[in-house]
């Protein structure tokens, strides 16, 4: 009996050794991600060229919205497919517009405010409040209560179930800026809007993730006595506590860059900001920031120096998606980002050594018992 059960257990070793060099090519795969501080790859470019699009994500799926280039500003839809790497257009929103907050909730996708284009005045922004809902599973649109002040340049983050449009600007020609501090928080069941505690420091063009149900502001612009500057400001505000805090500031501070947040399942929970502009010149920067530790790293950069561009998350990967570049020129760029300590998606090819390593066990195990049993 004793030297059956050694048997079994030499043999559930070998497997298990066996099993462990199956799969040492995924291990060594994250090593490699760990020593150069994450990788990107370069994927099917987006067919319509613009910044200041809106990019969200439903069923895996990623949707590419409005925004402008030298047509002026655009109302295009398109989808993204991960898994095929194809582009598909969609229904066109109603309203043609860019820098505006987009969100998604309940599988759907909020479009929020932002700028319909320029008017006589050089610079001066004509903006829009119009709240426009696009469904991806009935490809259509649908108007909702609009926002009650108009502006651009700012994001929208979902926490709780409640949609929250925070800060933002309007340009009035030439350097004249008016920025807002306002804190407009949209309720999509009821379809109404409350207003919440102001931005302490009022900024536009700036990025923003959530986090542990925690929303961040990093960077963005903020009028000074001497013109406008990208600042390093770190603003969280906590939507439970209807607070603010400060947390430590951005290593470069940048306008219109983004950021995504990736969540501790297959990735380190950090948020990275990625590109940006300060003073015409267009970054490739990966700043990268722990929630845990209030600190700051910078990581692979992008292989494309860019701002305003558009960002989206799937399985704690980024993908970065269009922008502007330093002359000028509008972008189709789609890469993705995969972060340092990604742990890679579980390959199809493990499962047949799994379902054979798992059968020798089971059958050896139950000829033992038959065994035993018959000794009996």
């Amino acid at each position: 009996m004793k030297r059956g059960t050694n048997k079994f257990l030499i043999t559930v070793f070998v497997l298990l050794l066996a099993f462990s060099v199956v799969m040492a090519p995924v291990l060594i795969v994250e090593k490699v991600y760990a020593q150069n501080g994450g990788s990107w790859t370069a994927l099917e470019p987006m067919p319509t060229a613009r910044s200041g699009l809106g990019v969200a994500v439903v069923g895996g799926k990623i949707y590419a919205i409005g925004g402008q280039n030298g047509d002026g500003v655009l109302n295009v839809t398109e989808e993204y497919d991960p898994v095929t790497n194809q582009w598909t257009s969609k229904t066109s929103m109603p309203t043609s517009r860019s820098d505006f907050g987009i969100a998604v909730f309940q599988n759907k996708i909020y479009v929020i405010g932002g700028t319909i284009g320029s008017g006589l005045a050089e610079g001066e922004s004509l903006l829009t409040g119009v709240t426009e809902v696009y469904d991806p599973i009935t490809d259509t649109w649908e108007t909702r209560t609009s926002m009650p002040t108009p502006r651009q340049g700012l994001e929208a983050n979902v926490v709780s179930d409640k949609i929250y449009l925070i800060g933002g600007v309007r340009y009035a020609g030439g350097f004249v800026n008016v920025e807002f501090d306002e804190n407009d928080v949209y309720d999509p069941v009821t379809d109404s809007w409350t207003t919440k505690a102001p931005l302490p420091n009022a900024v536009w063009g700036y990025s923003s993730a959530v986090v542990d149900n925690k929303i961040y502001l990093i960077g963005g612009g903020n009028k000074t006595l001497d013109g406008i500057f990208p600042v390093t400001l770190n603003q969280i505000y906590t939507p439970a506590t209807n607070t603010w805090n400060l947390a430590e500031d951005v290593p470069k501070g940048l306008w219109h860059a983004v950021a995504g947040a990736t969540t501790d399942v297959l990735a380190p929970k950090r948020i990275y900001v990625l590109g940006g502009s300060y003073s015409e010149a267009a970054y490739n920067l990966t700043q990268t920031y722990d929630p845990e530790t209030d600190a700051w790293t910078t990581c692979t950069p992008m292989p494309t120096s860019r701002w305003s561009l558009g960002v989206a998350v799937i399985d704690d990967e980024l993908y970065t998606i269009g922008g502007k570049t330093e002359g000028g020129d509008f972008l189709t760029v789609n890469e993705k980002y995969t972060p340092s300590g990604y742990i890679p998606e579980f390959p199809s090819w493990l499962l047949l050594p799994l379902i054979l390593i798992g059968t020798i066990v089971v059958t050896f195990y139950r000829r033992k018992l038959t065994r035993s049993s018959k000794i009996n």
